[in-house]
């Protein structure tokens, strides 16, 4: 583990916890921890802190995951689906960013957003399942296909808000309310997380003293976070996302013209 003074390593560990609550609620807990390490740890290679972010959020997924599993009503058969069809999507995304400007995926995805948050606001019935039926086969092939694949294709060609985009599509692909929609993006999260730390761990990208010790506050952040989400709602969750799905913006937008 790098030289890495006290004050740096509680924040890295505040950082840790509160991205872990974010992640649990509605995804995008990524959009603190990544840029806490790029800050918190400058002298390291870029490699070893994706390798050392992937480490640490994929214990507080799990831990999400399985807190949200225990009370939610979660199709975990059809949620490790979705997750084994992101998992080969971001495969082929990562093959692909190479030749792949993120200058030019950037204002696309801020207009998207942009649409996104605006229909949510709109739409008060939207995550709450009010009216809904159960999934049909088709709507569930649909997700394993697109929001599988294509989410995940997303997240190994560019990546942000990843978790965010998931939740979405799951409410509006699978009739979901906004809480079983997070639980489930979690479970797609574990299936993801894990194929891309195999391959940092096959590398030697990770730091693992320092993910092990941020991993703690990391998983009790998501599990505190998915208590907190089953307790409160759709509407608290709704708020949480709208909140998330802004501060992407202005991160992509800051990153487009700084």
């Amino acid at each position: 583990m790098p030289d890495i003074s006290l004050t740096t390593l509680v924040l890295l560990c505040a950082a840790a916890l509160v991205a872990g609550w974010i992640d649990a609620v509605v995804g995008g807990g990524g959009l603190l921890l990544l840029p806490a390490l790029l800050l918190g740890l400058p002298q390291v290679p870029t490699a070893h802190i994706l390798g050392t972010n992937k480490a640490v959020a994929i214990v507080g997924t799990t831990g999400a995951a399985v807190t949200y599993v225990r009370k939610a009503p979660v199709e975990v058969r059809t949620a490790v689906r979705i997750g084994l069809a992101a998992l080969a999507g971001s495969m082929g995304g990562a093959f692909f960013a190479a030749g792949i400007s993120s200058d030019v995926l950037r204002p696309v995805i801020m207009v998207v957003l942009l649409g996104v948050a605006a229909f949510v606001m709109l739409r008060p019935s939207f995550g709450t399942g009010a009216g809904k039926g159960p999934a049909t086969r088709a709507r569930v092939v649909t997700a394993i296909v697109l929001v599988g694949g294509g989410i995940g294709f997303y997240d190994g060609l560019f990546g942000p808000g990843t978790g965010t985009f998931l939740v979405l599509a799951l409410t509006a692909v699978l009739h979901l309310d906004l809480v079983t929609a997070s639980a489930t993006a979690k479970i797609v999260n574990v299936c993801t997380n894990a194929g891309a730390l195999a391959m940092f761990a096959y590398q030697g990208t990770v730091l693992w003293q320092l993910a092990a010790l941020m991993a703690v506050f990391n998983l009790a952040g998501g599990m505190f976070g998915a208590r907190m989400a089953l307790r409160k709602g759709a509407e608290f969750v709704r708020g949480v996302l709208l909140v998330v799905v802004f501060s992407l913006v202005a991160k992509l937008a800051f990153d487009q013209w700084s």
